[in-house]
């Protein structure tokens, strides 16, 4: 079922559109109506729907203003204009804005859904392209050299001499050459075993589409049941290699989502200046998609979200050492157990020394204290101090002593990280909120421009937002504006148009009519209420 917008200035027009057509046998599903191009808009960012049908003639925002807008933010949505004959010449316009389709008014309803049905067969035919499995497996066997894909893992599993890095780059056609670079692991979030490498084909295929549609410099390749990502920066960019690492892996989630029904979670690394210094930026990545098992499946994970890097961070290459870890800081307790139970059973039954095995339990407790260090738990206040934790080690009874107390000194951890992270994420909103508050009466603040003032991305900033405040952040900000409108109505004397500006409206036409949404009077009638209620 694709989701639908409907946009006209005229309430007749859209119920009657709404109420005439049997939309679901026809594949569609009307989430929201807008009565112009900037409601419209909004509705967009929030809802993110496959097709928006829409007049062309409206207040605030006119038709091909929104297509527009839609166009370079959300070049997958498709658009169908609504123009009258007299208007036919000004949406010819719409060709160069990749207007999907457009109906002449006055239309009927099979004349509307004959483009509807246009529309969908396109995005049918599409989505069916992607998902058949002989068209994928006939594309696979005529991929890259194996050479080409072996020589690319190479830079992410082993640190390489730089001179051999670009000579064998230059033999394979790859170009590497760059100030930074940046890579990105992309996880299919529910394979299944017999299609695995057939889907992972087929996510390297739009992965490559994405990165060619939107002219960045980079390279996809397959590593190790992922797809990997690896971006440079060029001469030419304008956009920190950072920002455009993460727009790009939430365009590429979204079209897997929508064409190919699965999902997909990307980690995105650390940037490094050096060809030879990829397998630290892969490793980050690696490190940021174990976050989904706190953050959720079917999303961008950028590593400096969700962890604060030292500023010389210590890499653990070690299976068992690398999943202790990710149980220390986002893990369950019975996983906790199995990781711990694991480096127990290894060394039981094996003839070692009392003074090597103090040796090994020192490196257990080595690893767990780094786990405790990076994510900044006070130590003192846990345990009182680590002198207290190394000491420990000498006084274990038993080698099942020493798995308890060992099992008790990590869940301990845990739940002062897990606490920690929820003390995060309530700072950050609160930093959010502070500075909304702060520049709400700006014409131009908006979630991109908090995401930035945070230094954190637009993914990770919304999730965490919705799961706080139970609300989007537009919906947050339109809130705040028209509760300040409401206590400048019933305070001052200032004009509306006045007021409109001093809540961060250009427009003091939209201001009314936005209010008249929001409070179901308009803001003359809810000053003469308060006054008569004063």
């Amino acid at each position: 079922m694709y989701k639908l917008i409907l946009v006209d200035d005229e309430e007749d027009v859209r119920e009657g559109v709404s109420q005439e057509i049997d939309w679901h046998s026809h594949g569609y599903e009307v989430v929201a109506k807008a009565e112009n191009g900037r409601e419209a808009l909004e509705l967009v960012e929030r809802l993110r729907p496959d097709v928006v049908v829409t007049d062309i003639k409206m207040p605030f925002m006119n038709g091909l203003q929104l297509a527009e807008s839609i166009g370079r933010e959300y070049p997958a949505i498709r658009i169908i204009i609504l123009t009258g004959f007299d208007e036919f010449e000004y949406a010819q316009k719409a060709v160069k804005l990749q207007i999907d389709e457009y109906v002449l008014k006055p239309f009927s309803a099979s004349e509307l859904m004959e483009a509807l049905d246009k529309v969908k067969r396109r995005m049918d035919e599409e989505a069916a392209h992607r998902e058949n499995v002989q068209l994928l497996r006939d594309s696979y066997r005529k991929s890259l050299p194996v050479l080409r894909e072996v020589f690319l893992s190479s830079l992410l599993s082993r640190q390489l001499v730089q001179y051999d890095v670009f000579s064998k780059a230059c033999e394979y056609g790859v170009e590497l050459r760059s100030p930074e670079y940046l890579v990105a692991a992309i996880c299919i979030d529910q394979p299944k075993q017999e299609e695995q490498q057939l889907f992972l084909f087929a996510v390297k295929n739009v992965a490559e589409e994405q990165l060619n549609a939107g002219k960045q410099a980079g390279i996809v390749f397959l590593h190790e049941d992922q797809v990997v990502l690896l971006i440079r920066t060029k001469a030419d960019d304008t956009q920190r290699i950072e920002v455009r690492t993460q727009n790009i892996a939430e365009e590429i989630r979204r079209t897997i989502e929508k064409y190919m029904s699965i999902t997909v979670t990307i980690g995105i690394g650390n940037v490094v200046t050096d060809v030879a210094a990829l397998p630290y930026s892969y490793g980050d990545a690696m490190q940021a998609l174990d976050y989904k098992s706190i953050q959720g499946c079917n999303r961008v994970i950028v590593i400096n979200d969700v962890e604060k890097q030292a500023s010389e961070q210590i890499r653990l290459d070690e299976r068992r050492e690398h999943e202790l870890i990710r149980c220390i800081k986002m893990g369950t307790s019975p996983e906790l157990r199995t990781v711990i139970d694991e480096l127990f059973d290894q060394v039981a039954g094996v003839p070692v020394s009392i003074e090597d095995y103090r040796i090994y339990l020192l490196e257990i407790m080595t690893t767990i204290l780094k786990a405790a260090h990076r994510a900044e738990v006070d130590m003192d206040q846990l345990f009182g101090g680590q002198r207290y934790l190394l000491q420990v080690m000498t006084t274990f009874s038993s080698t099942e002593d020493a798995r308890e107390q060992i099992t008790d000194i990590c869940e301990r951890i845990m739940a002062s990280i897990a606490s920690g992270r929820q003390t995060t994420y309530r700072r950050l909103i609160t930093q959010a909120l502070d500075y909304t508050h702060a520049h709400y009466h700006s014409p131009d603040i908006s979630i991109h421009r908090v995401c930035d003032h945070l230094h954190i991305s637009l993914g990770y900033f919304s999730s965490i937002f919705k799961k706080e405040t139970k609300t989007t952040f537009v919906s947050y900000l339109l809130s705040l504006r028209m509760e300040k409108a409401k206590e400048l109505l019933r305070t001052t004397d200032l004009k509306t148009f006045e007021i409109a500006e001093k809540v961060g409206y250009t427009d003091p036409n939209y201001f009314s009519f936005s209010f008249r949404k929001y409070a179901g009077i308009s803001a003359k009638e809810y000053r003469s209420q308060s006054e008569q209620e004063g």
